[in-house]
């Protein structure tokens, strides 16, 4: 038996058995569905895109994985220089993993590593987001703030080496002020907040941590594995303010298959690079690197820059504000747009019971959770296909 995620097994409804994607639509055997959330916000060139296709069987007629302990291989190469060359400033350094939450933990072991490296034994503390989720593992979860995820760690209690704080500047000037020399690291999801409850904020906020974290020498993440590859209006938010670390997953391979990279740049990299092998990043997940992941990642940039895909995110969310403007309803607590996301944040999560099905019903996927009926779509969906997710979301309040 398969144990689905988030879901009480003993209770769950029996899920959608999908026979066929493709483009922006999913196959049930009896339904055609627009898939409203892009699998997980993966999928961004849409289902059994032919480029994409053809690099995997290009790659699996060569070989499919080899591990990169003593090995390498040219798609590992390629994406790793395509990095350097496409993302911005110097993140230039990549270490691949499995998964997004595998790239966070990394990030986090380099950040305490760099300076224990240097001998700042003291630096052990994370300042993190209130409402940050960065997966689910256990350090990803400690610098989350979810109770509806992470509930499991209350067994530990509260964490001494974490210090949550709300997206606001006079929170963020307090925290440096008062644990700055203990600080290895600032964590954030930037700009927009993905499993928290999409919740968005101001570039203001991030442009003042990049100050303090360089006053007070402390390192700057960014957790773009969801905002990465346009999903906030910008190809990354690091094209605004430079993080020192920049980790990316899910689009990097179009949805295709699980592949992370967490990117240092050249001061963290350099932190490393010693004749003492105790200073090397002993973390190695057996399946980084992998061939057919990088070779579709390659394709999956290739697609981004060539196709133009800042304008289509553009054109998604115009046609969004439009079709969202004036729309409420007295359940409605807030509706959030921004680049390839909108949210409708509710006061009572049971006003979203039965909203699945209803879309269903109506031609779309959709995956809402607690108080937010959100969609991030396939940036290649059709202006009259986005119209479709958008005004089936509107008609489960307003019934026409």
């Amino acid at each position: 038996m398969i144990w689905y995620p988030y879901e009480q097994m003993k209770t769950m409804k029996a899920p959608y058995k999908i026979v066929d994607a493709n483009g922006v639509y999913l196959y049930t055997e009896d339904q055609k569905l627009i898939d409203s959330v892009s699998s997980w916000w993966s999928v961004i060139h849409g289902y059994k895109h032919p480029v994409l296709t053809e690099a995997i069987k290009e790659q699996a007629d060569q070989f499919a994985h080899v591990m990169l302990g003593g090995l390498t291989h040219d798609p590992v190469l390629k994406l790793s220089e395509k990095l350097a060359a496409f993302l911005p400033g110097d993140l230039d350094y990549c270490f691949f993993s499995d998964s997004g939450s595998v790239a966070v933990e990394v990030s986090l072991k380099m950040a305490l590593q760099y300076y224990m490296n240097r001998g700042e034994t003291q630096r052990t503390m994370v300042l993190a987001l209130e409402h940050a989720y960065h997966g689910d593992t256990f350090k990803t979860m400690e610098v989350g703030d979810d109770e509806d995820y992470h509930f499991v760690l209350n067994a530990y209690g509260k964490s001494p080496h974490v210090v949550h704080i709300p997206t606001q500047i006079a929170a963020l000037e307090k925290a440096f002020e008062t644990y700055h020399s203990k600080l290895n690291c600032l964590l954030v999801e930037p700009l927009l907040q993905g499993a928290g409850g999409m919740r968005m904020y101001d570039v203001s906020f991030l442009k003042r941590a990049r100050e303090l974290c360089d006053q007070y020498g402390v390192l700057l993440i960014f957790d773009e594995v969801a905002t990465g590859f346009g999903r906030t209006g910008n190809r990354f938010v690091a094209d605004l303010v430079a993080p020192d670390i920049l980790v990316l997953g899910k689009a990097l391979t179009g949805g295709y298959i699980g592949h992370a990279v967490t990117v240092a740049n050249h001061r963290v990299y350099e932190g490393f690079y010693d004749d003492n092998p105790t200073h090397a990043l002993m973390h190695g997940p057996t399946f980084m690197g992998n061939a057919l992941a990088c070779s579709v990642a390659l394709k999956s940039i290739e697609l981004f820059e060539n196709e133009h895909y800042m304008t289509k995110i553009q054109n998604i969310e115009a046609i969004t504000r439009r079709e969202m403007q004036g729309f409420s309803d007295p359940r409605i607590k807030e509706i959030r747009m921004m680049g390839g996301c909108v949210c409708i944040e509710v006061h009572d999560p049971e006003t979203l019971k039965g909203y699945q099905a209803f879309a269903y019903e109506n031609g779309v996927f959709s995956r809402p959770f607690l108080s937010y009926l959100y969609a991030m779509v396939p940036y290649v969906i059709e202006e009259a296909e986005l119209v479709q997710v958008l005004t089936v979301m509107k008609k489960w309040f307003t019934g026409k």
